[in-house]
């Protein structure tokens, strides 16, 4: 007997028939006597259905009160799903994220968990319960109800499998496991029979949709073993570990991920003084915008030209922050694209293999995209292309690292 905790997303519980569907899979699972611990998300659309609501009464929505009301379309499928478990035989019984105290930060709408009381859950599943959660929301100390920001359903779960030692944390969804690259680009991506940690969140920050980042980085720091598997499809799905050298035959890059979301701003003729790049980044931080890669050039009449890529809801704004710094800066002019994407490949087998560089850059060439930007990590390399080339180099880079031939 194993225990389980099983999340579901909106597509998985999207209607009543499908919530039929997913009450069948975990009495299945129950009927073999493994112990089962269910998270839910919003039935899908009812989640941005409150948000337009909410945007319809106030123009500046307040944060504790948008808590309070996207928390109720989870209740509605926790509800939904314990009812249909019943009715099928098998013990049910919901809790909101206050019932059973997953304790939060004051942070509205992207709190973070600080700790989970498990006894309400344990004492379910010694009497063979099965606790249905509403995912994506906690309770700070004084009671006020918080939600964890888009996505929050897989944090919840990996947190609730952290603290109950599960055994397997399952992440129900619309795709059968993590792809070598996503199959709309490319139809020869394969499914990863297994991924590390470091991987899948390197993938996660790149632009995959597969799981929310901050699932992962909790997965990651408690050892939680996460599967995602389809609720659609049978199969074994995808695990995530630790585990690296378990197959001495893996691939050296596992996945190609990429990111539309990018844009890219350049402030030229920048003098090349000590600071200089703290005085050009502090504005756009102060103006809350996130920088991701950053390239600096020094030229031989020691001015500099400083690039740097932001997201592309972004762009308009940080334009704007270095417009306004330019001329106290001695800068000569700020020049943007938004018209760029990424492209990242991902793989532990980097750190112990020469020449992965190389291949990517040569392959890129070999097919005439341009190179605008590169950043390194100890397991990915990203470069910055022209938006028409994303399908290209995607397809491109797949095939240079033979990843339509790994076994699934």
């Amino acid at each position: 007997m194993a225990l389980y905790v099983y999340k579901f997303g909106g597509t998985s519980v999207g209607s009543v028939d499908r919530i039929q569907k997913v009450a069948d899979k975990i009495k299945q699972a129950r009927d073999l006597g493994h112990q089962i611990v269910v998270v839910v998300s919003a039935m899908s659309g009812e989640t941005n259905r409150l948000v337009d609501l909410a945007n319809a009464v106030q123009t500046e929505v307040n944060p504790r009160e948008i808590d309070v009301l996207l928390s109720t379309g989870e209740q509605v499928t926790m509800a939904l799903l314990s009812m249909a478990l019943q009715a099928k035989g098998c013990l049910a019984r919901s809790y909101t994220g206050s019932q059973i105290k997953i304790l939060t930060d004051e942070n509205h709408t992207k709190a973070r968990i600080e700790a989970i009381d498990k006894h309400i859950l344990q004492a379910d599943l010694a009497q063979g319960y099965v606790p249905v959660i509403a995912g994506f929301q906690g309770v700070t100390a004084n009671g006020t109800i918080t939600t964890l920001g888009r996505g929050g359903s897989d944090t919840t779960a990996v947190a609730l499998a952290a603290t109950l030692n599960a055994d397997e944390c399952h992440i129900y969804t619309d795709v059968d496991g993590v792809y070598t690259t996503d199959p709309r680009i490319e139809p020869k991506a394969r499914r990863l029979d297994k991924i590390t940690f470091e991987e899948m969140l390197e993938m996660a920050s790149l632009g995959s949709k597969v799981l929310q980042i901050r699932a992962v980085e909790f997965a990651g720091k408690y050892n939680v073993a996460l599967r995602v598997l389809s609720s659609f499809k049978a199969g074994n799905g995808t695990l995530i570990t630790y585990d690296e050298e378990s197959n001495m035959e893996a691939p050296l890059i596992s996945g190609i991920a990429h990111n539309r979301d990018e844009a890219k701003l350049t402030l030229t003729g920048v003098p090349d003084l000590p600071g200089i790049a703290s005085k050009i980044l502090s504005p756009i931080a102060d103006a809350n915008i996130e920088i991701d890669m950053i390239i600096q050039n020094v030229a031989s009449d020691k001015n500099t030209d400083f690039t740097f890529t932001v997201h592309r809801n972004d762009y308009a704004k940080a334009f704007k922050v270095l417009e306004q710094i330019k001329h106290d800066l001695g800068a000569k002019a700020v020049i943007g694209d938004d018209k760029i994407v990424k492209v990242s490949i991902i793989g532990v087998g980097m750190r112990s293999h020469a020449g992965i560089a190389s291949t990517m850059f040569k392959a890129l060439a070999d097919e005439n995209i341009n190179i605008e930007m590169i950043s390194t990590s100890e397991i990915k390399i990203s470069v910055v292309v022209d938006e028409k080339y994303l399908e290209l180099a995607v397809r491109t880079l797949h095939a240079a690292f033979k990843l339509d031939q790994i076994n699934s």
